[in-house]
């Protein structure tokens, strides 16, 4: 799937990277030639600290990320300034193996910033790791991050 959606990014676009810090699920830090930055993995939102699977979530994208070259395609900065991006680590996408593993929502609320094919990778992920209960799917209820979040400043 890797070189599909490695495609379809613009080549002035794509810049590669070395992952120096991850943040928690859902966040790393990079750096290129000249400085370091915050990036938030486009198209997936991940268990907020405190809630049941974010440290699990952060160990997992840790494993597939810290301290390895990454090719990144930043498209916008969010609302924290950080840099919103795909990101693939030894050709695979990180934001889509965080959902497959069942440790990531495919966050619909951004889906029009995705292609087709990666707005259909990413619900399928979405509904099998769901179907075979990996990850946070364990849970009878889980709460998705953005409740959580609007819920903790209410």
């Amino acid at each position: 799937m890797f070189p599909l959606l490695l495609a379809e990014a613009s080549a002035a676009e794509l810049r590669s990277v070395m992952v120096v810090g991850v943040t928690d699920g859902d966040t790393i830090t990079v750096r290129d030639a000249k400085q370091n930055y915050k990036v938030r993995l486009a198209g997936i939102d991940t268990p907020e600290k405190g809630q049941p699977f974010a440290k699990r979530a952060h160990q997992n994208l840790s494993n597939l990320a810290h301290e390895k070259q990454a090719i990144v395609d930043c498209y916008k900065t969010d609302q924290y300034k950080r840099k919103v991006c795909r990101v693939w680590v030894g050709g695979n996408d990180i934001a889509l193996a965080q959902v497959q593993a069942g440790l990531a929502w495919h966050f619909k609320r951004f889906e029009n910033e995705q292609t087709q094919r990666e707005r259909v990778a990413y619900a399928q992920a979405e509904n099998e790791a769901r179907l075979r209960k990996w990850g946070l799917w364990q849970d009878k209820q889980p709460i998705p991050p953005w409740e959580y979040r609007r819920k903790s400043k209410g």
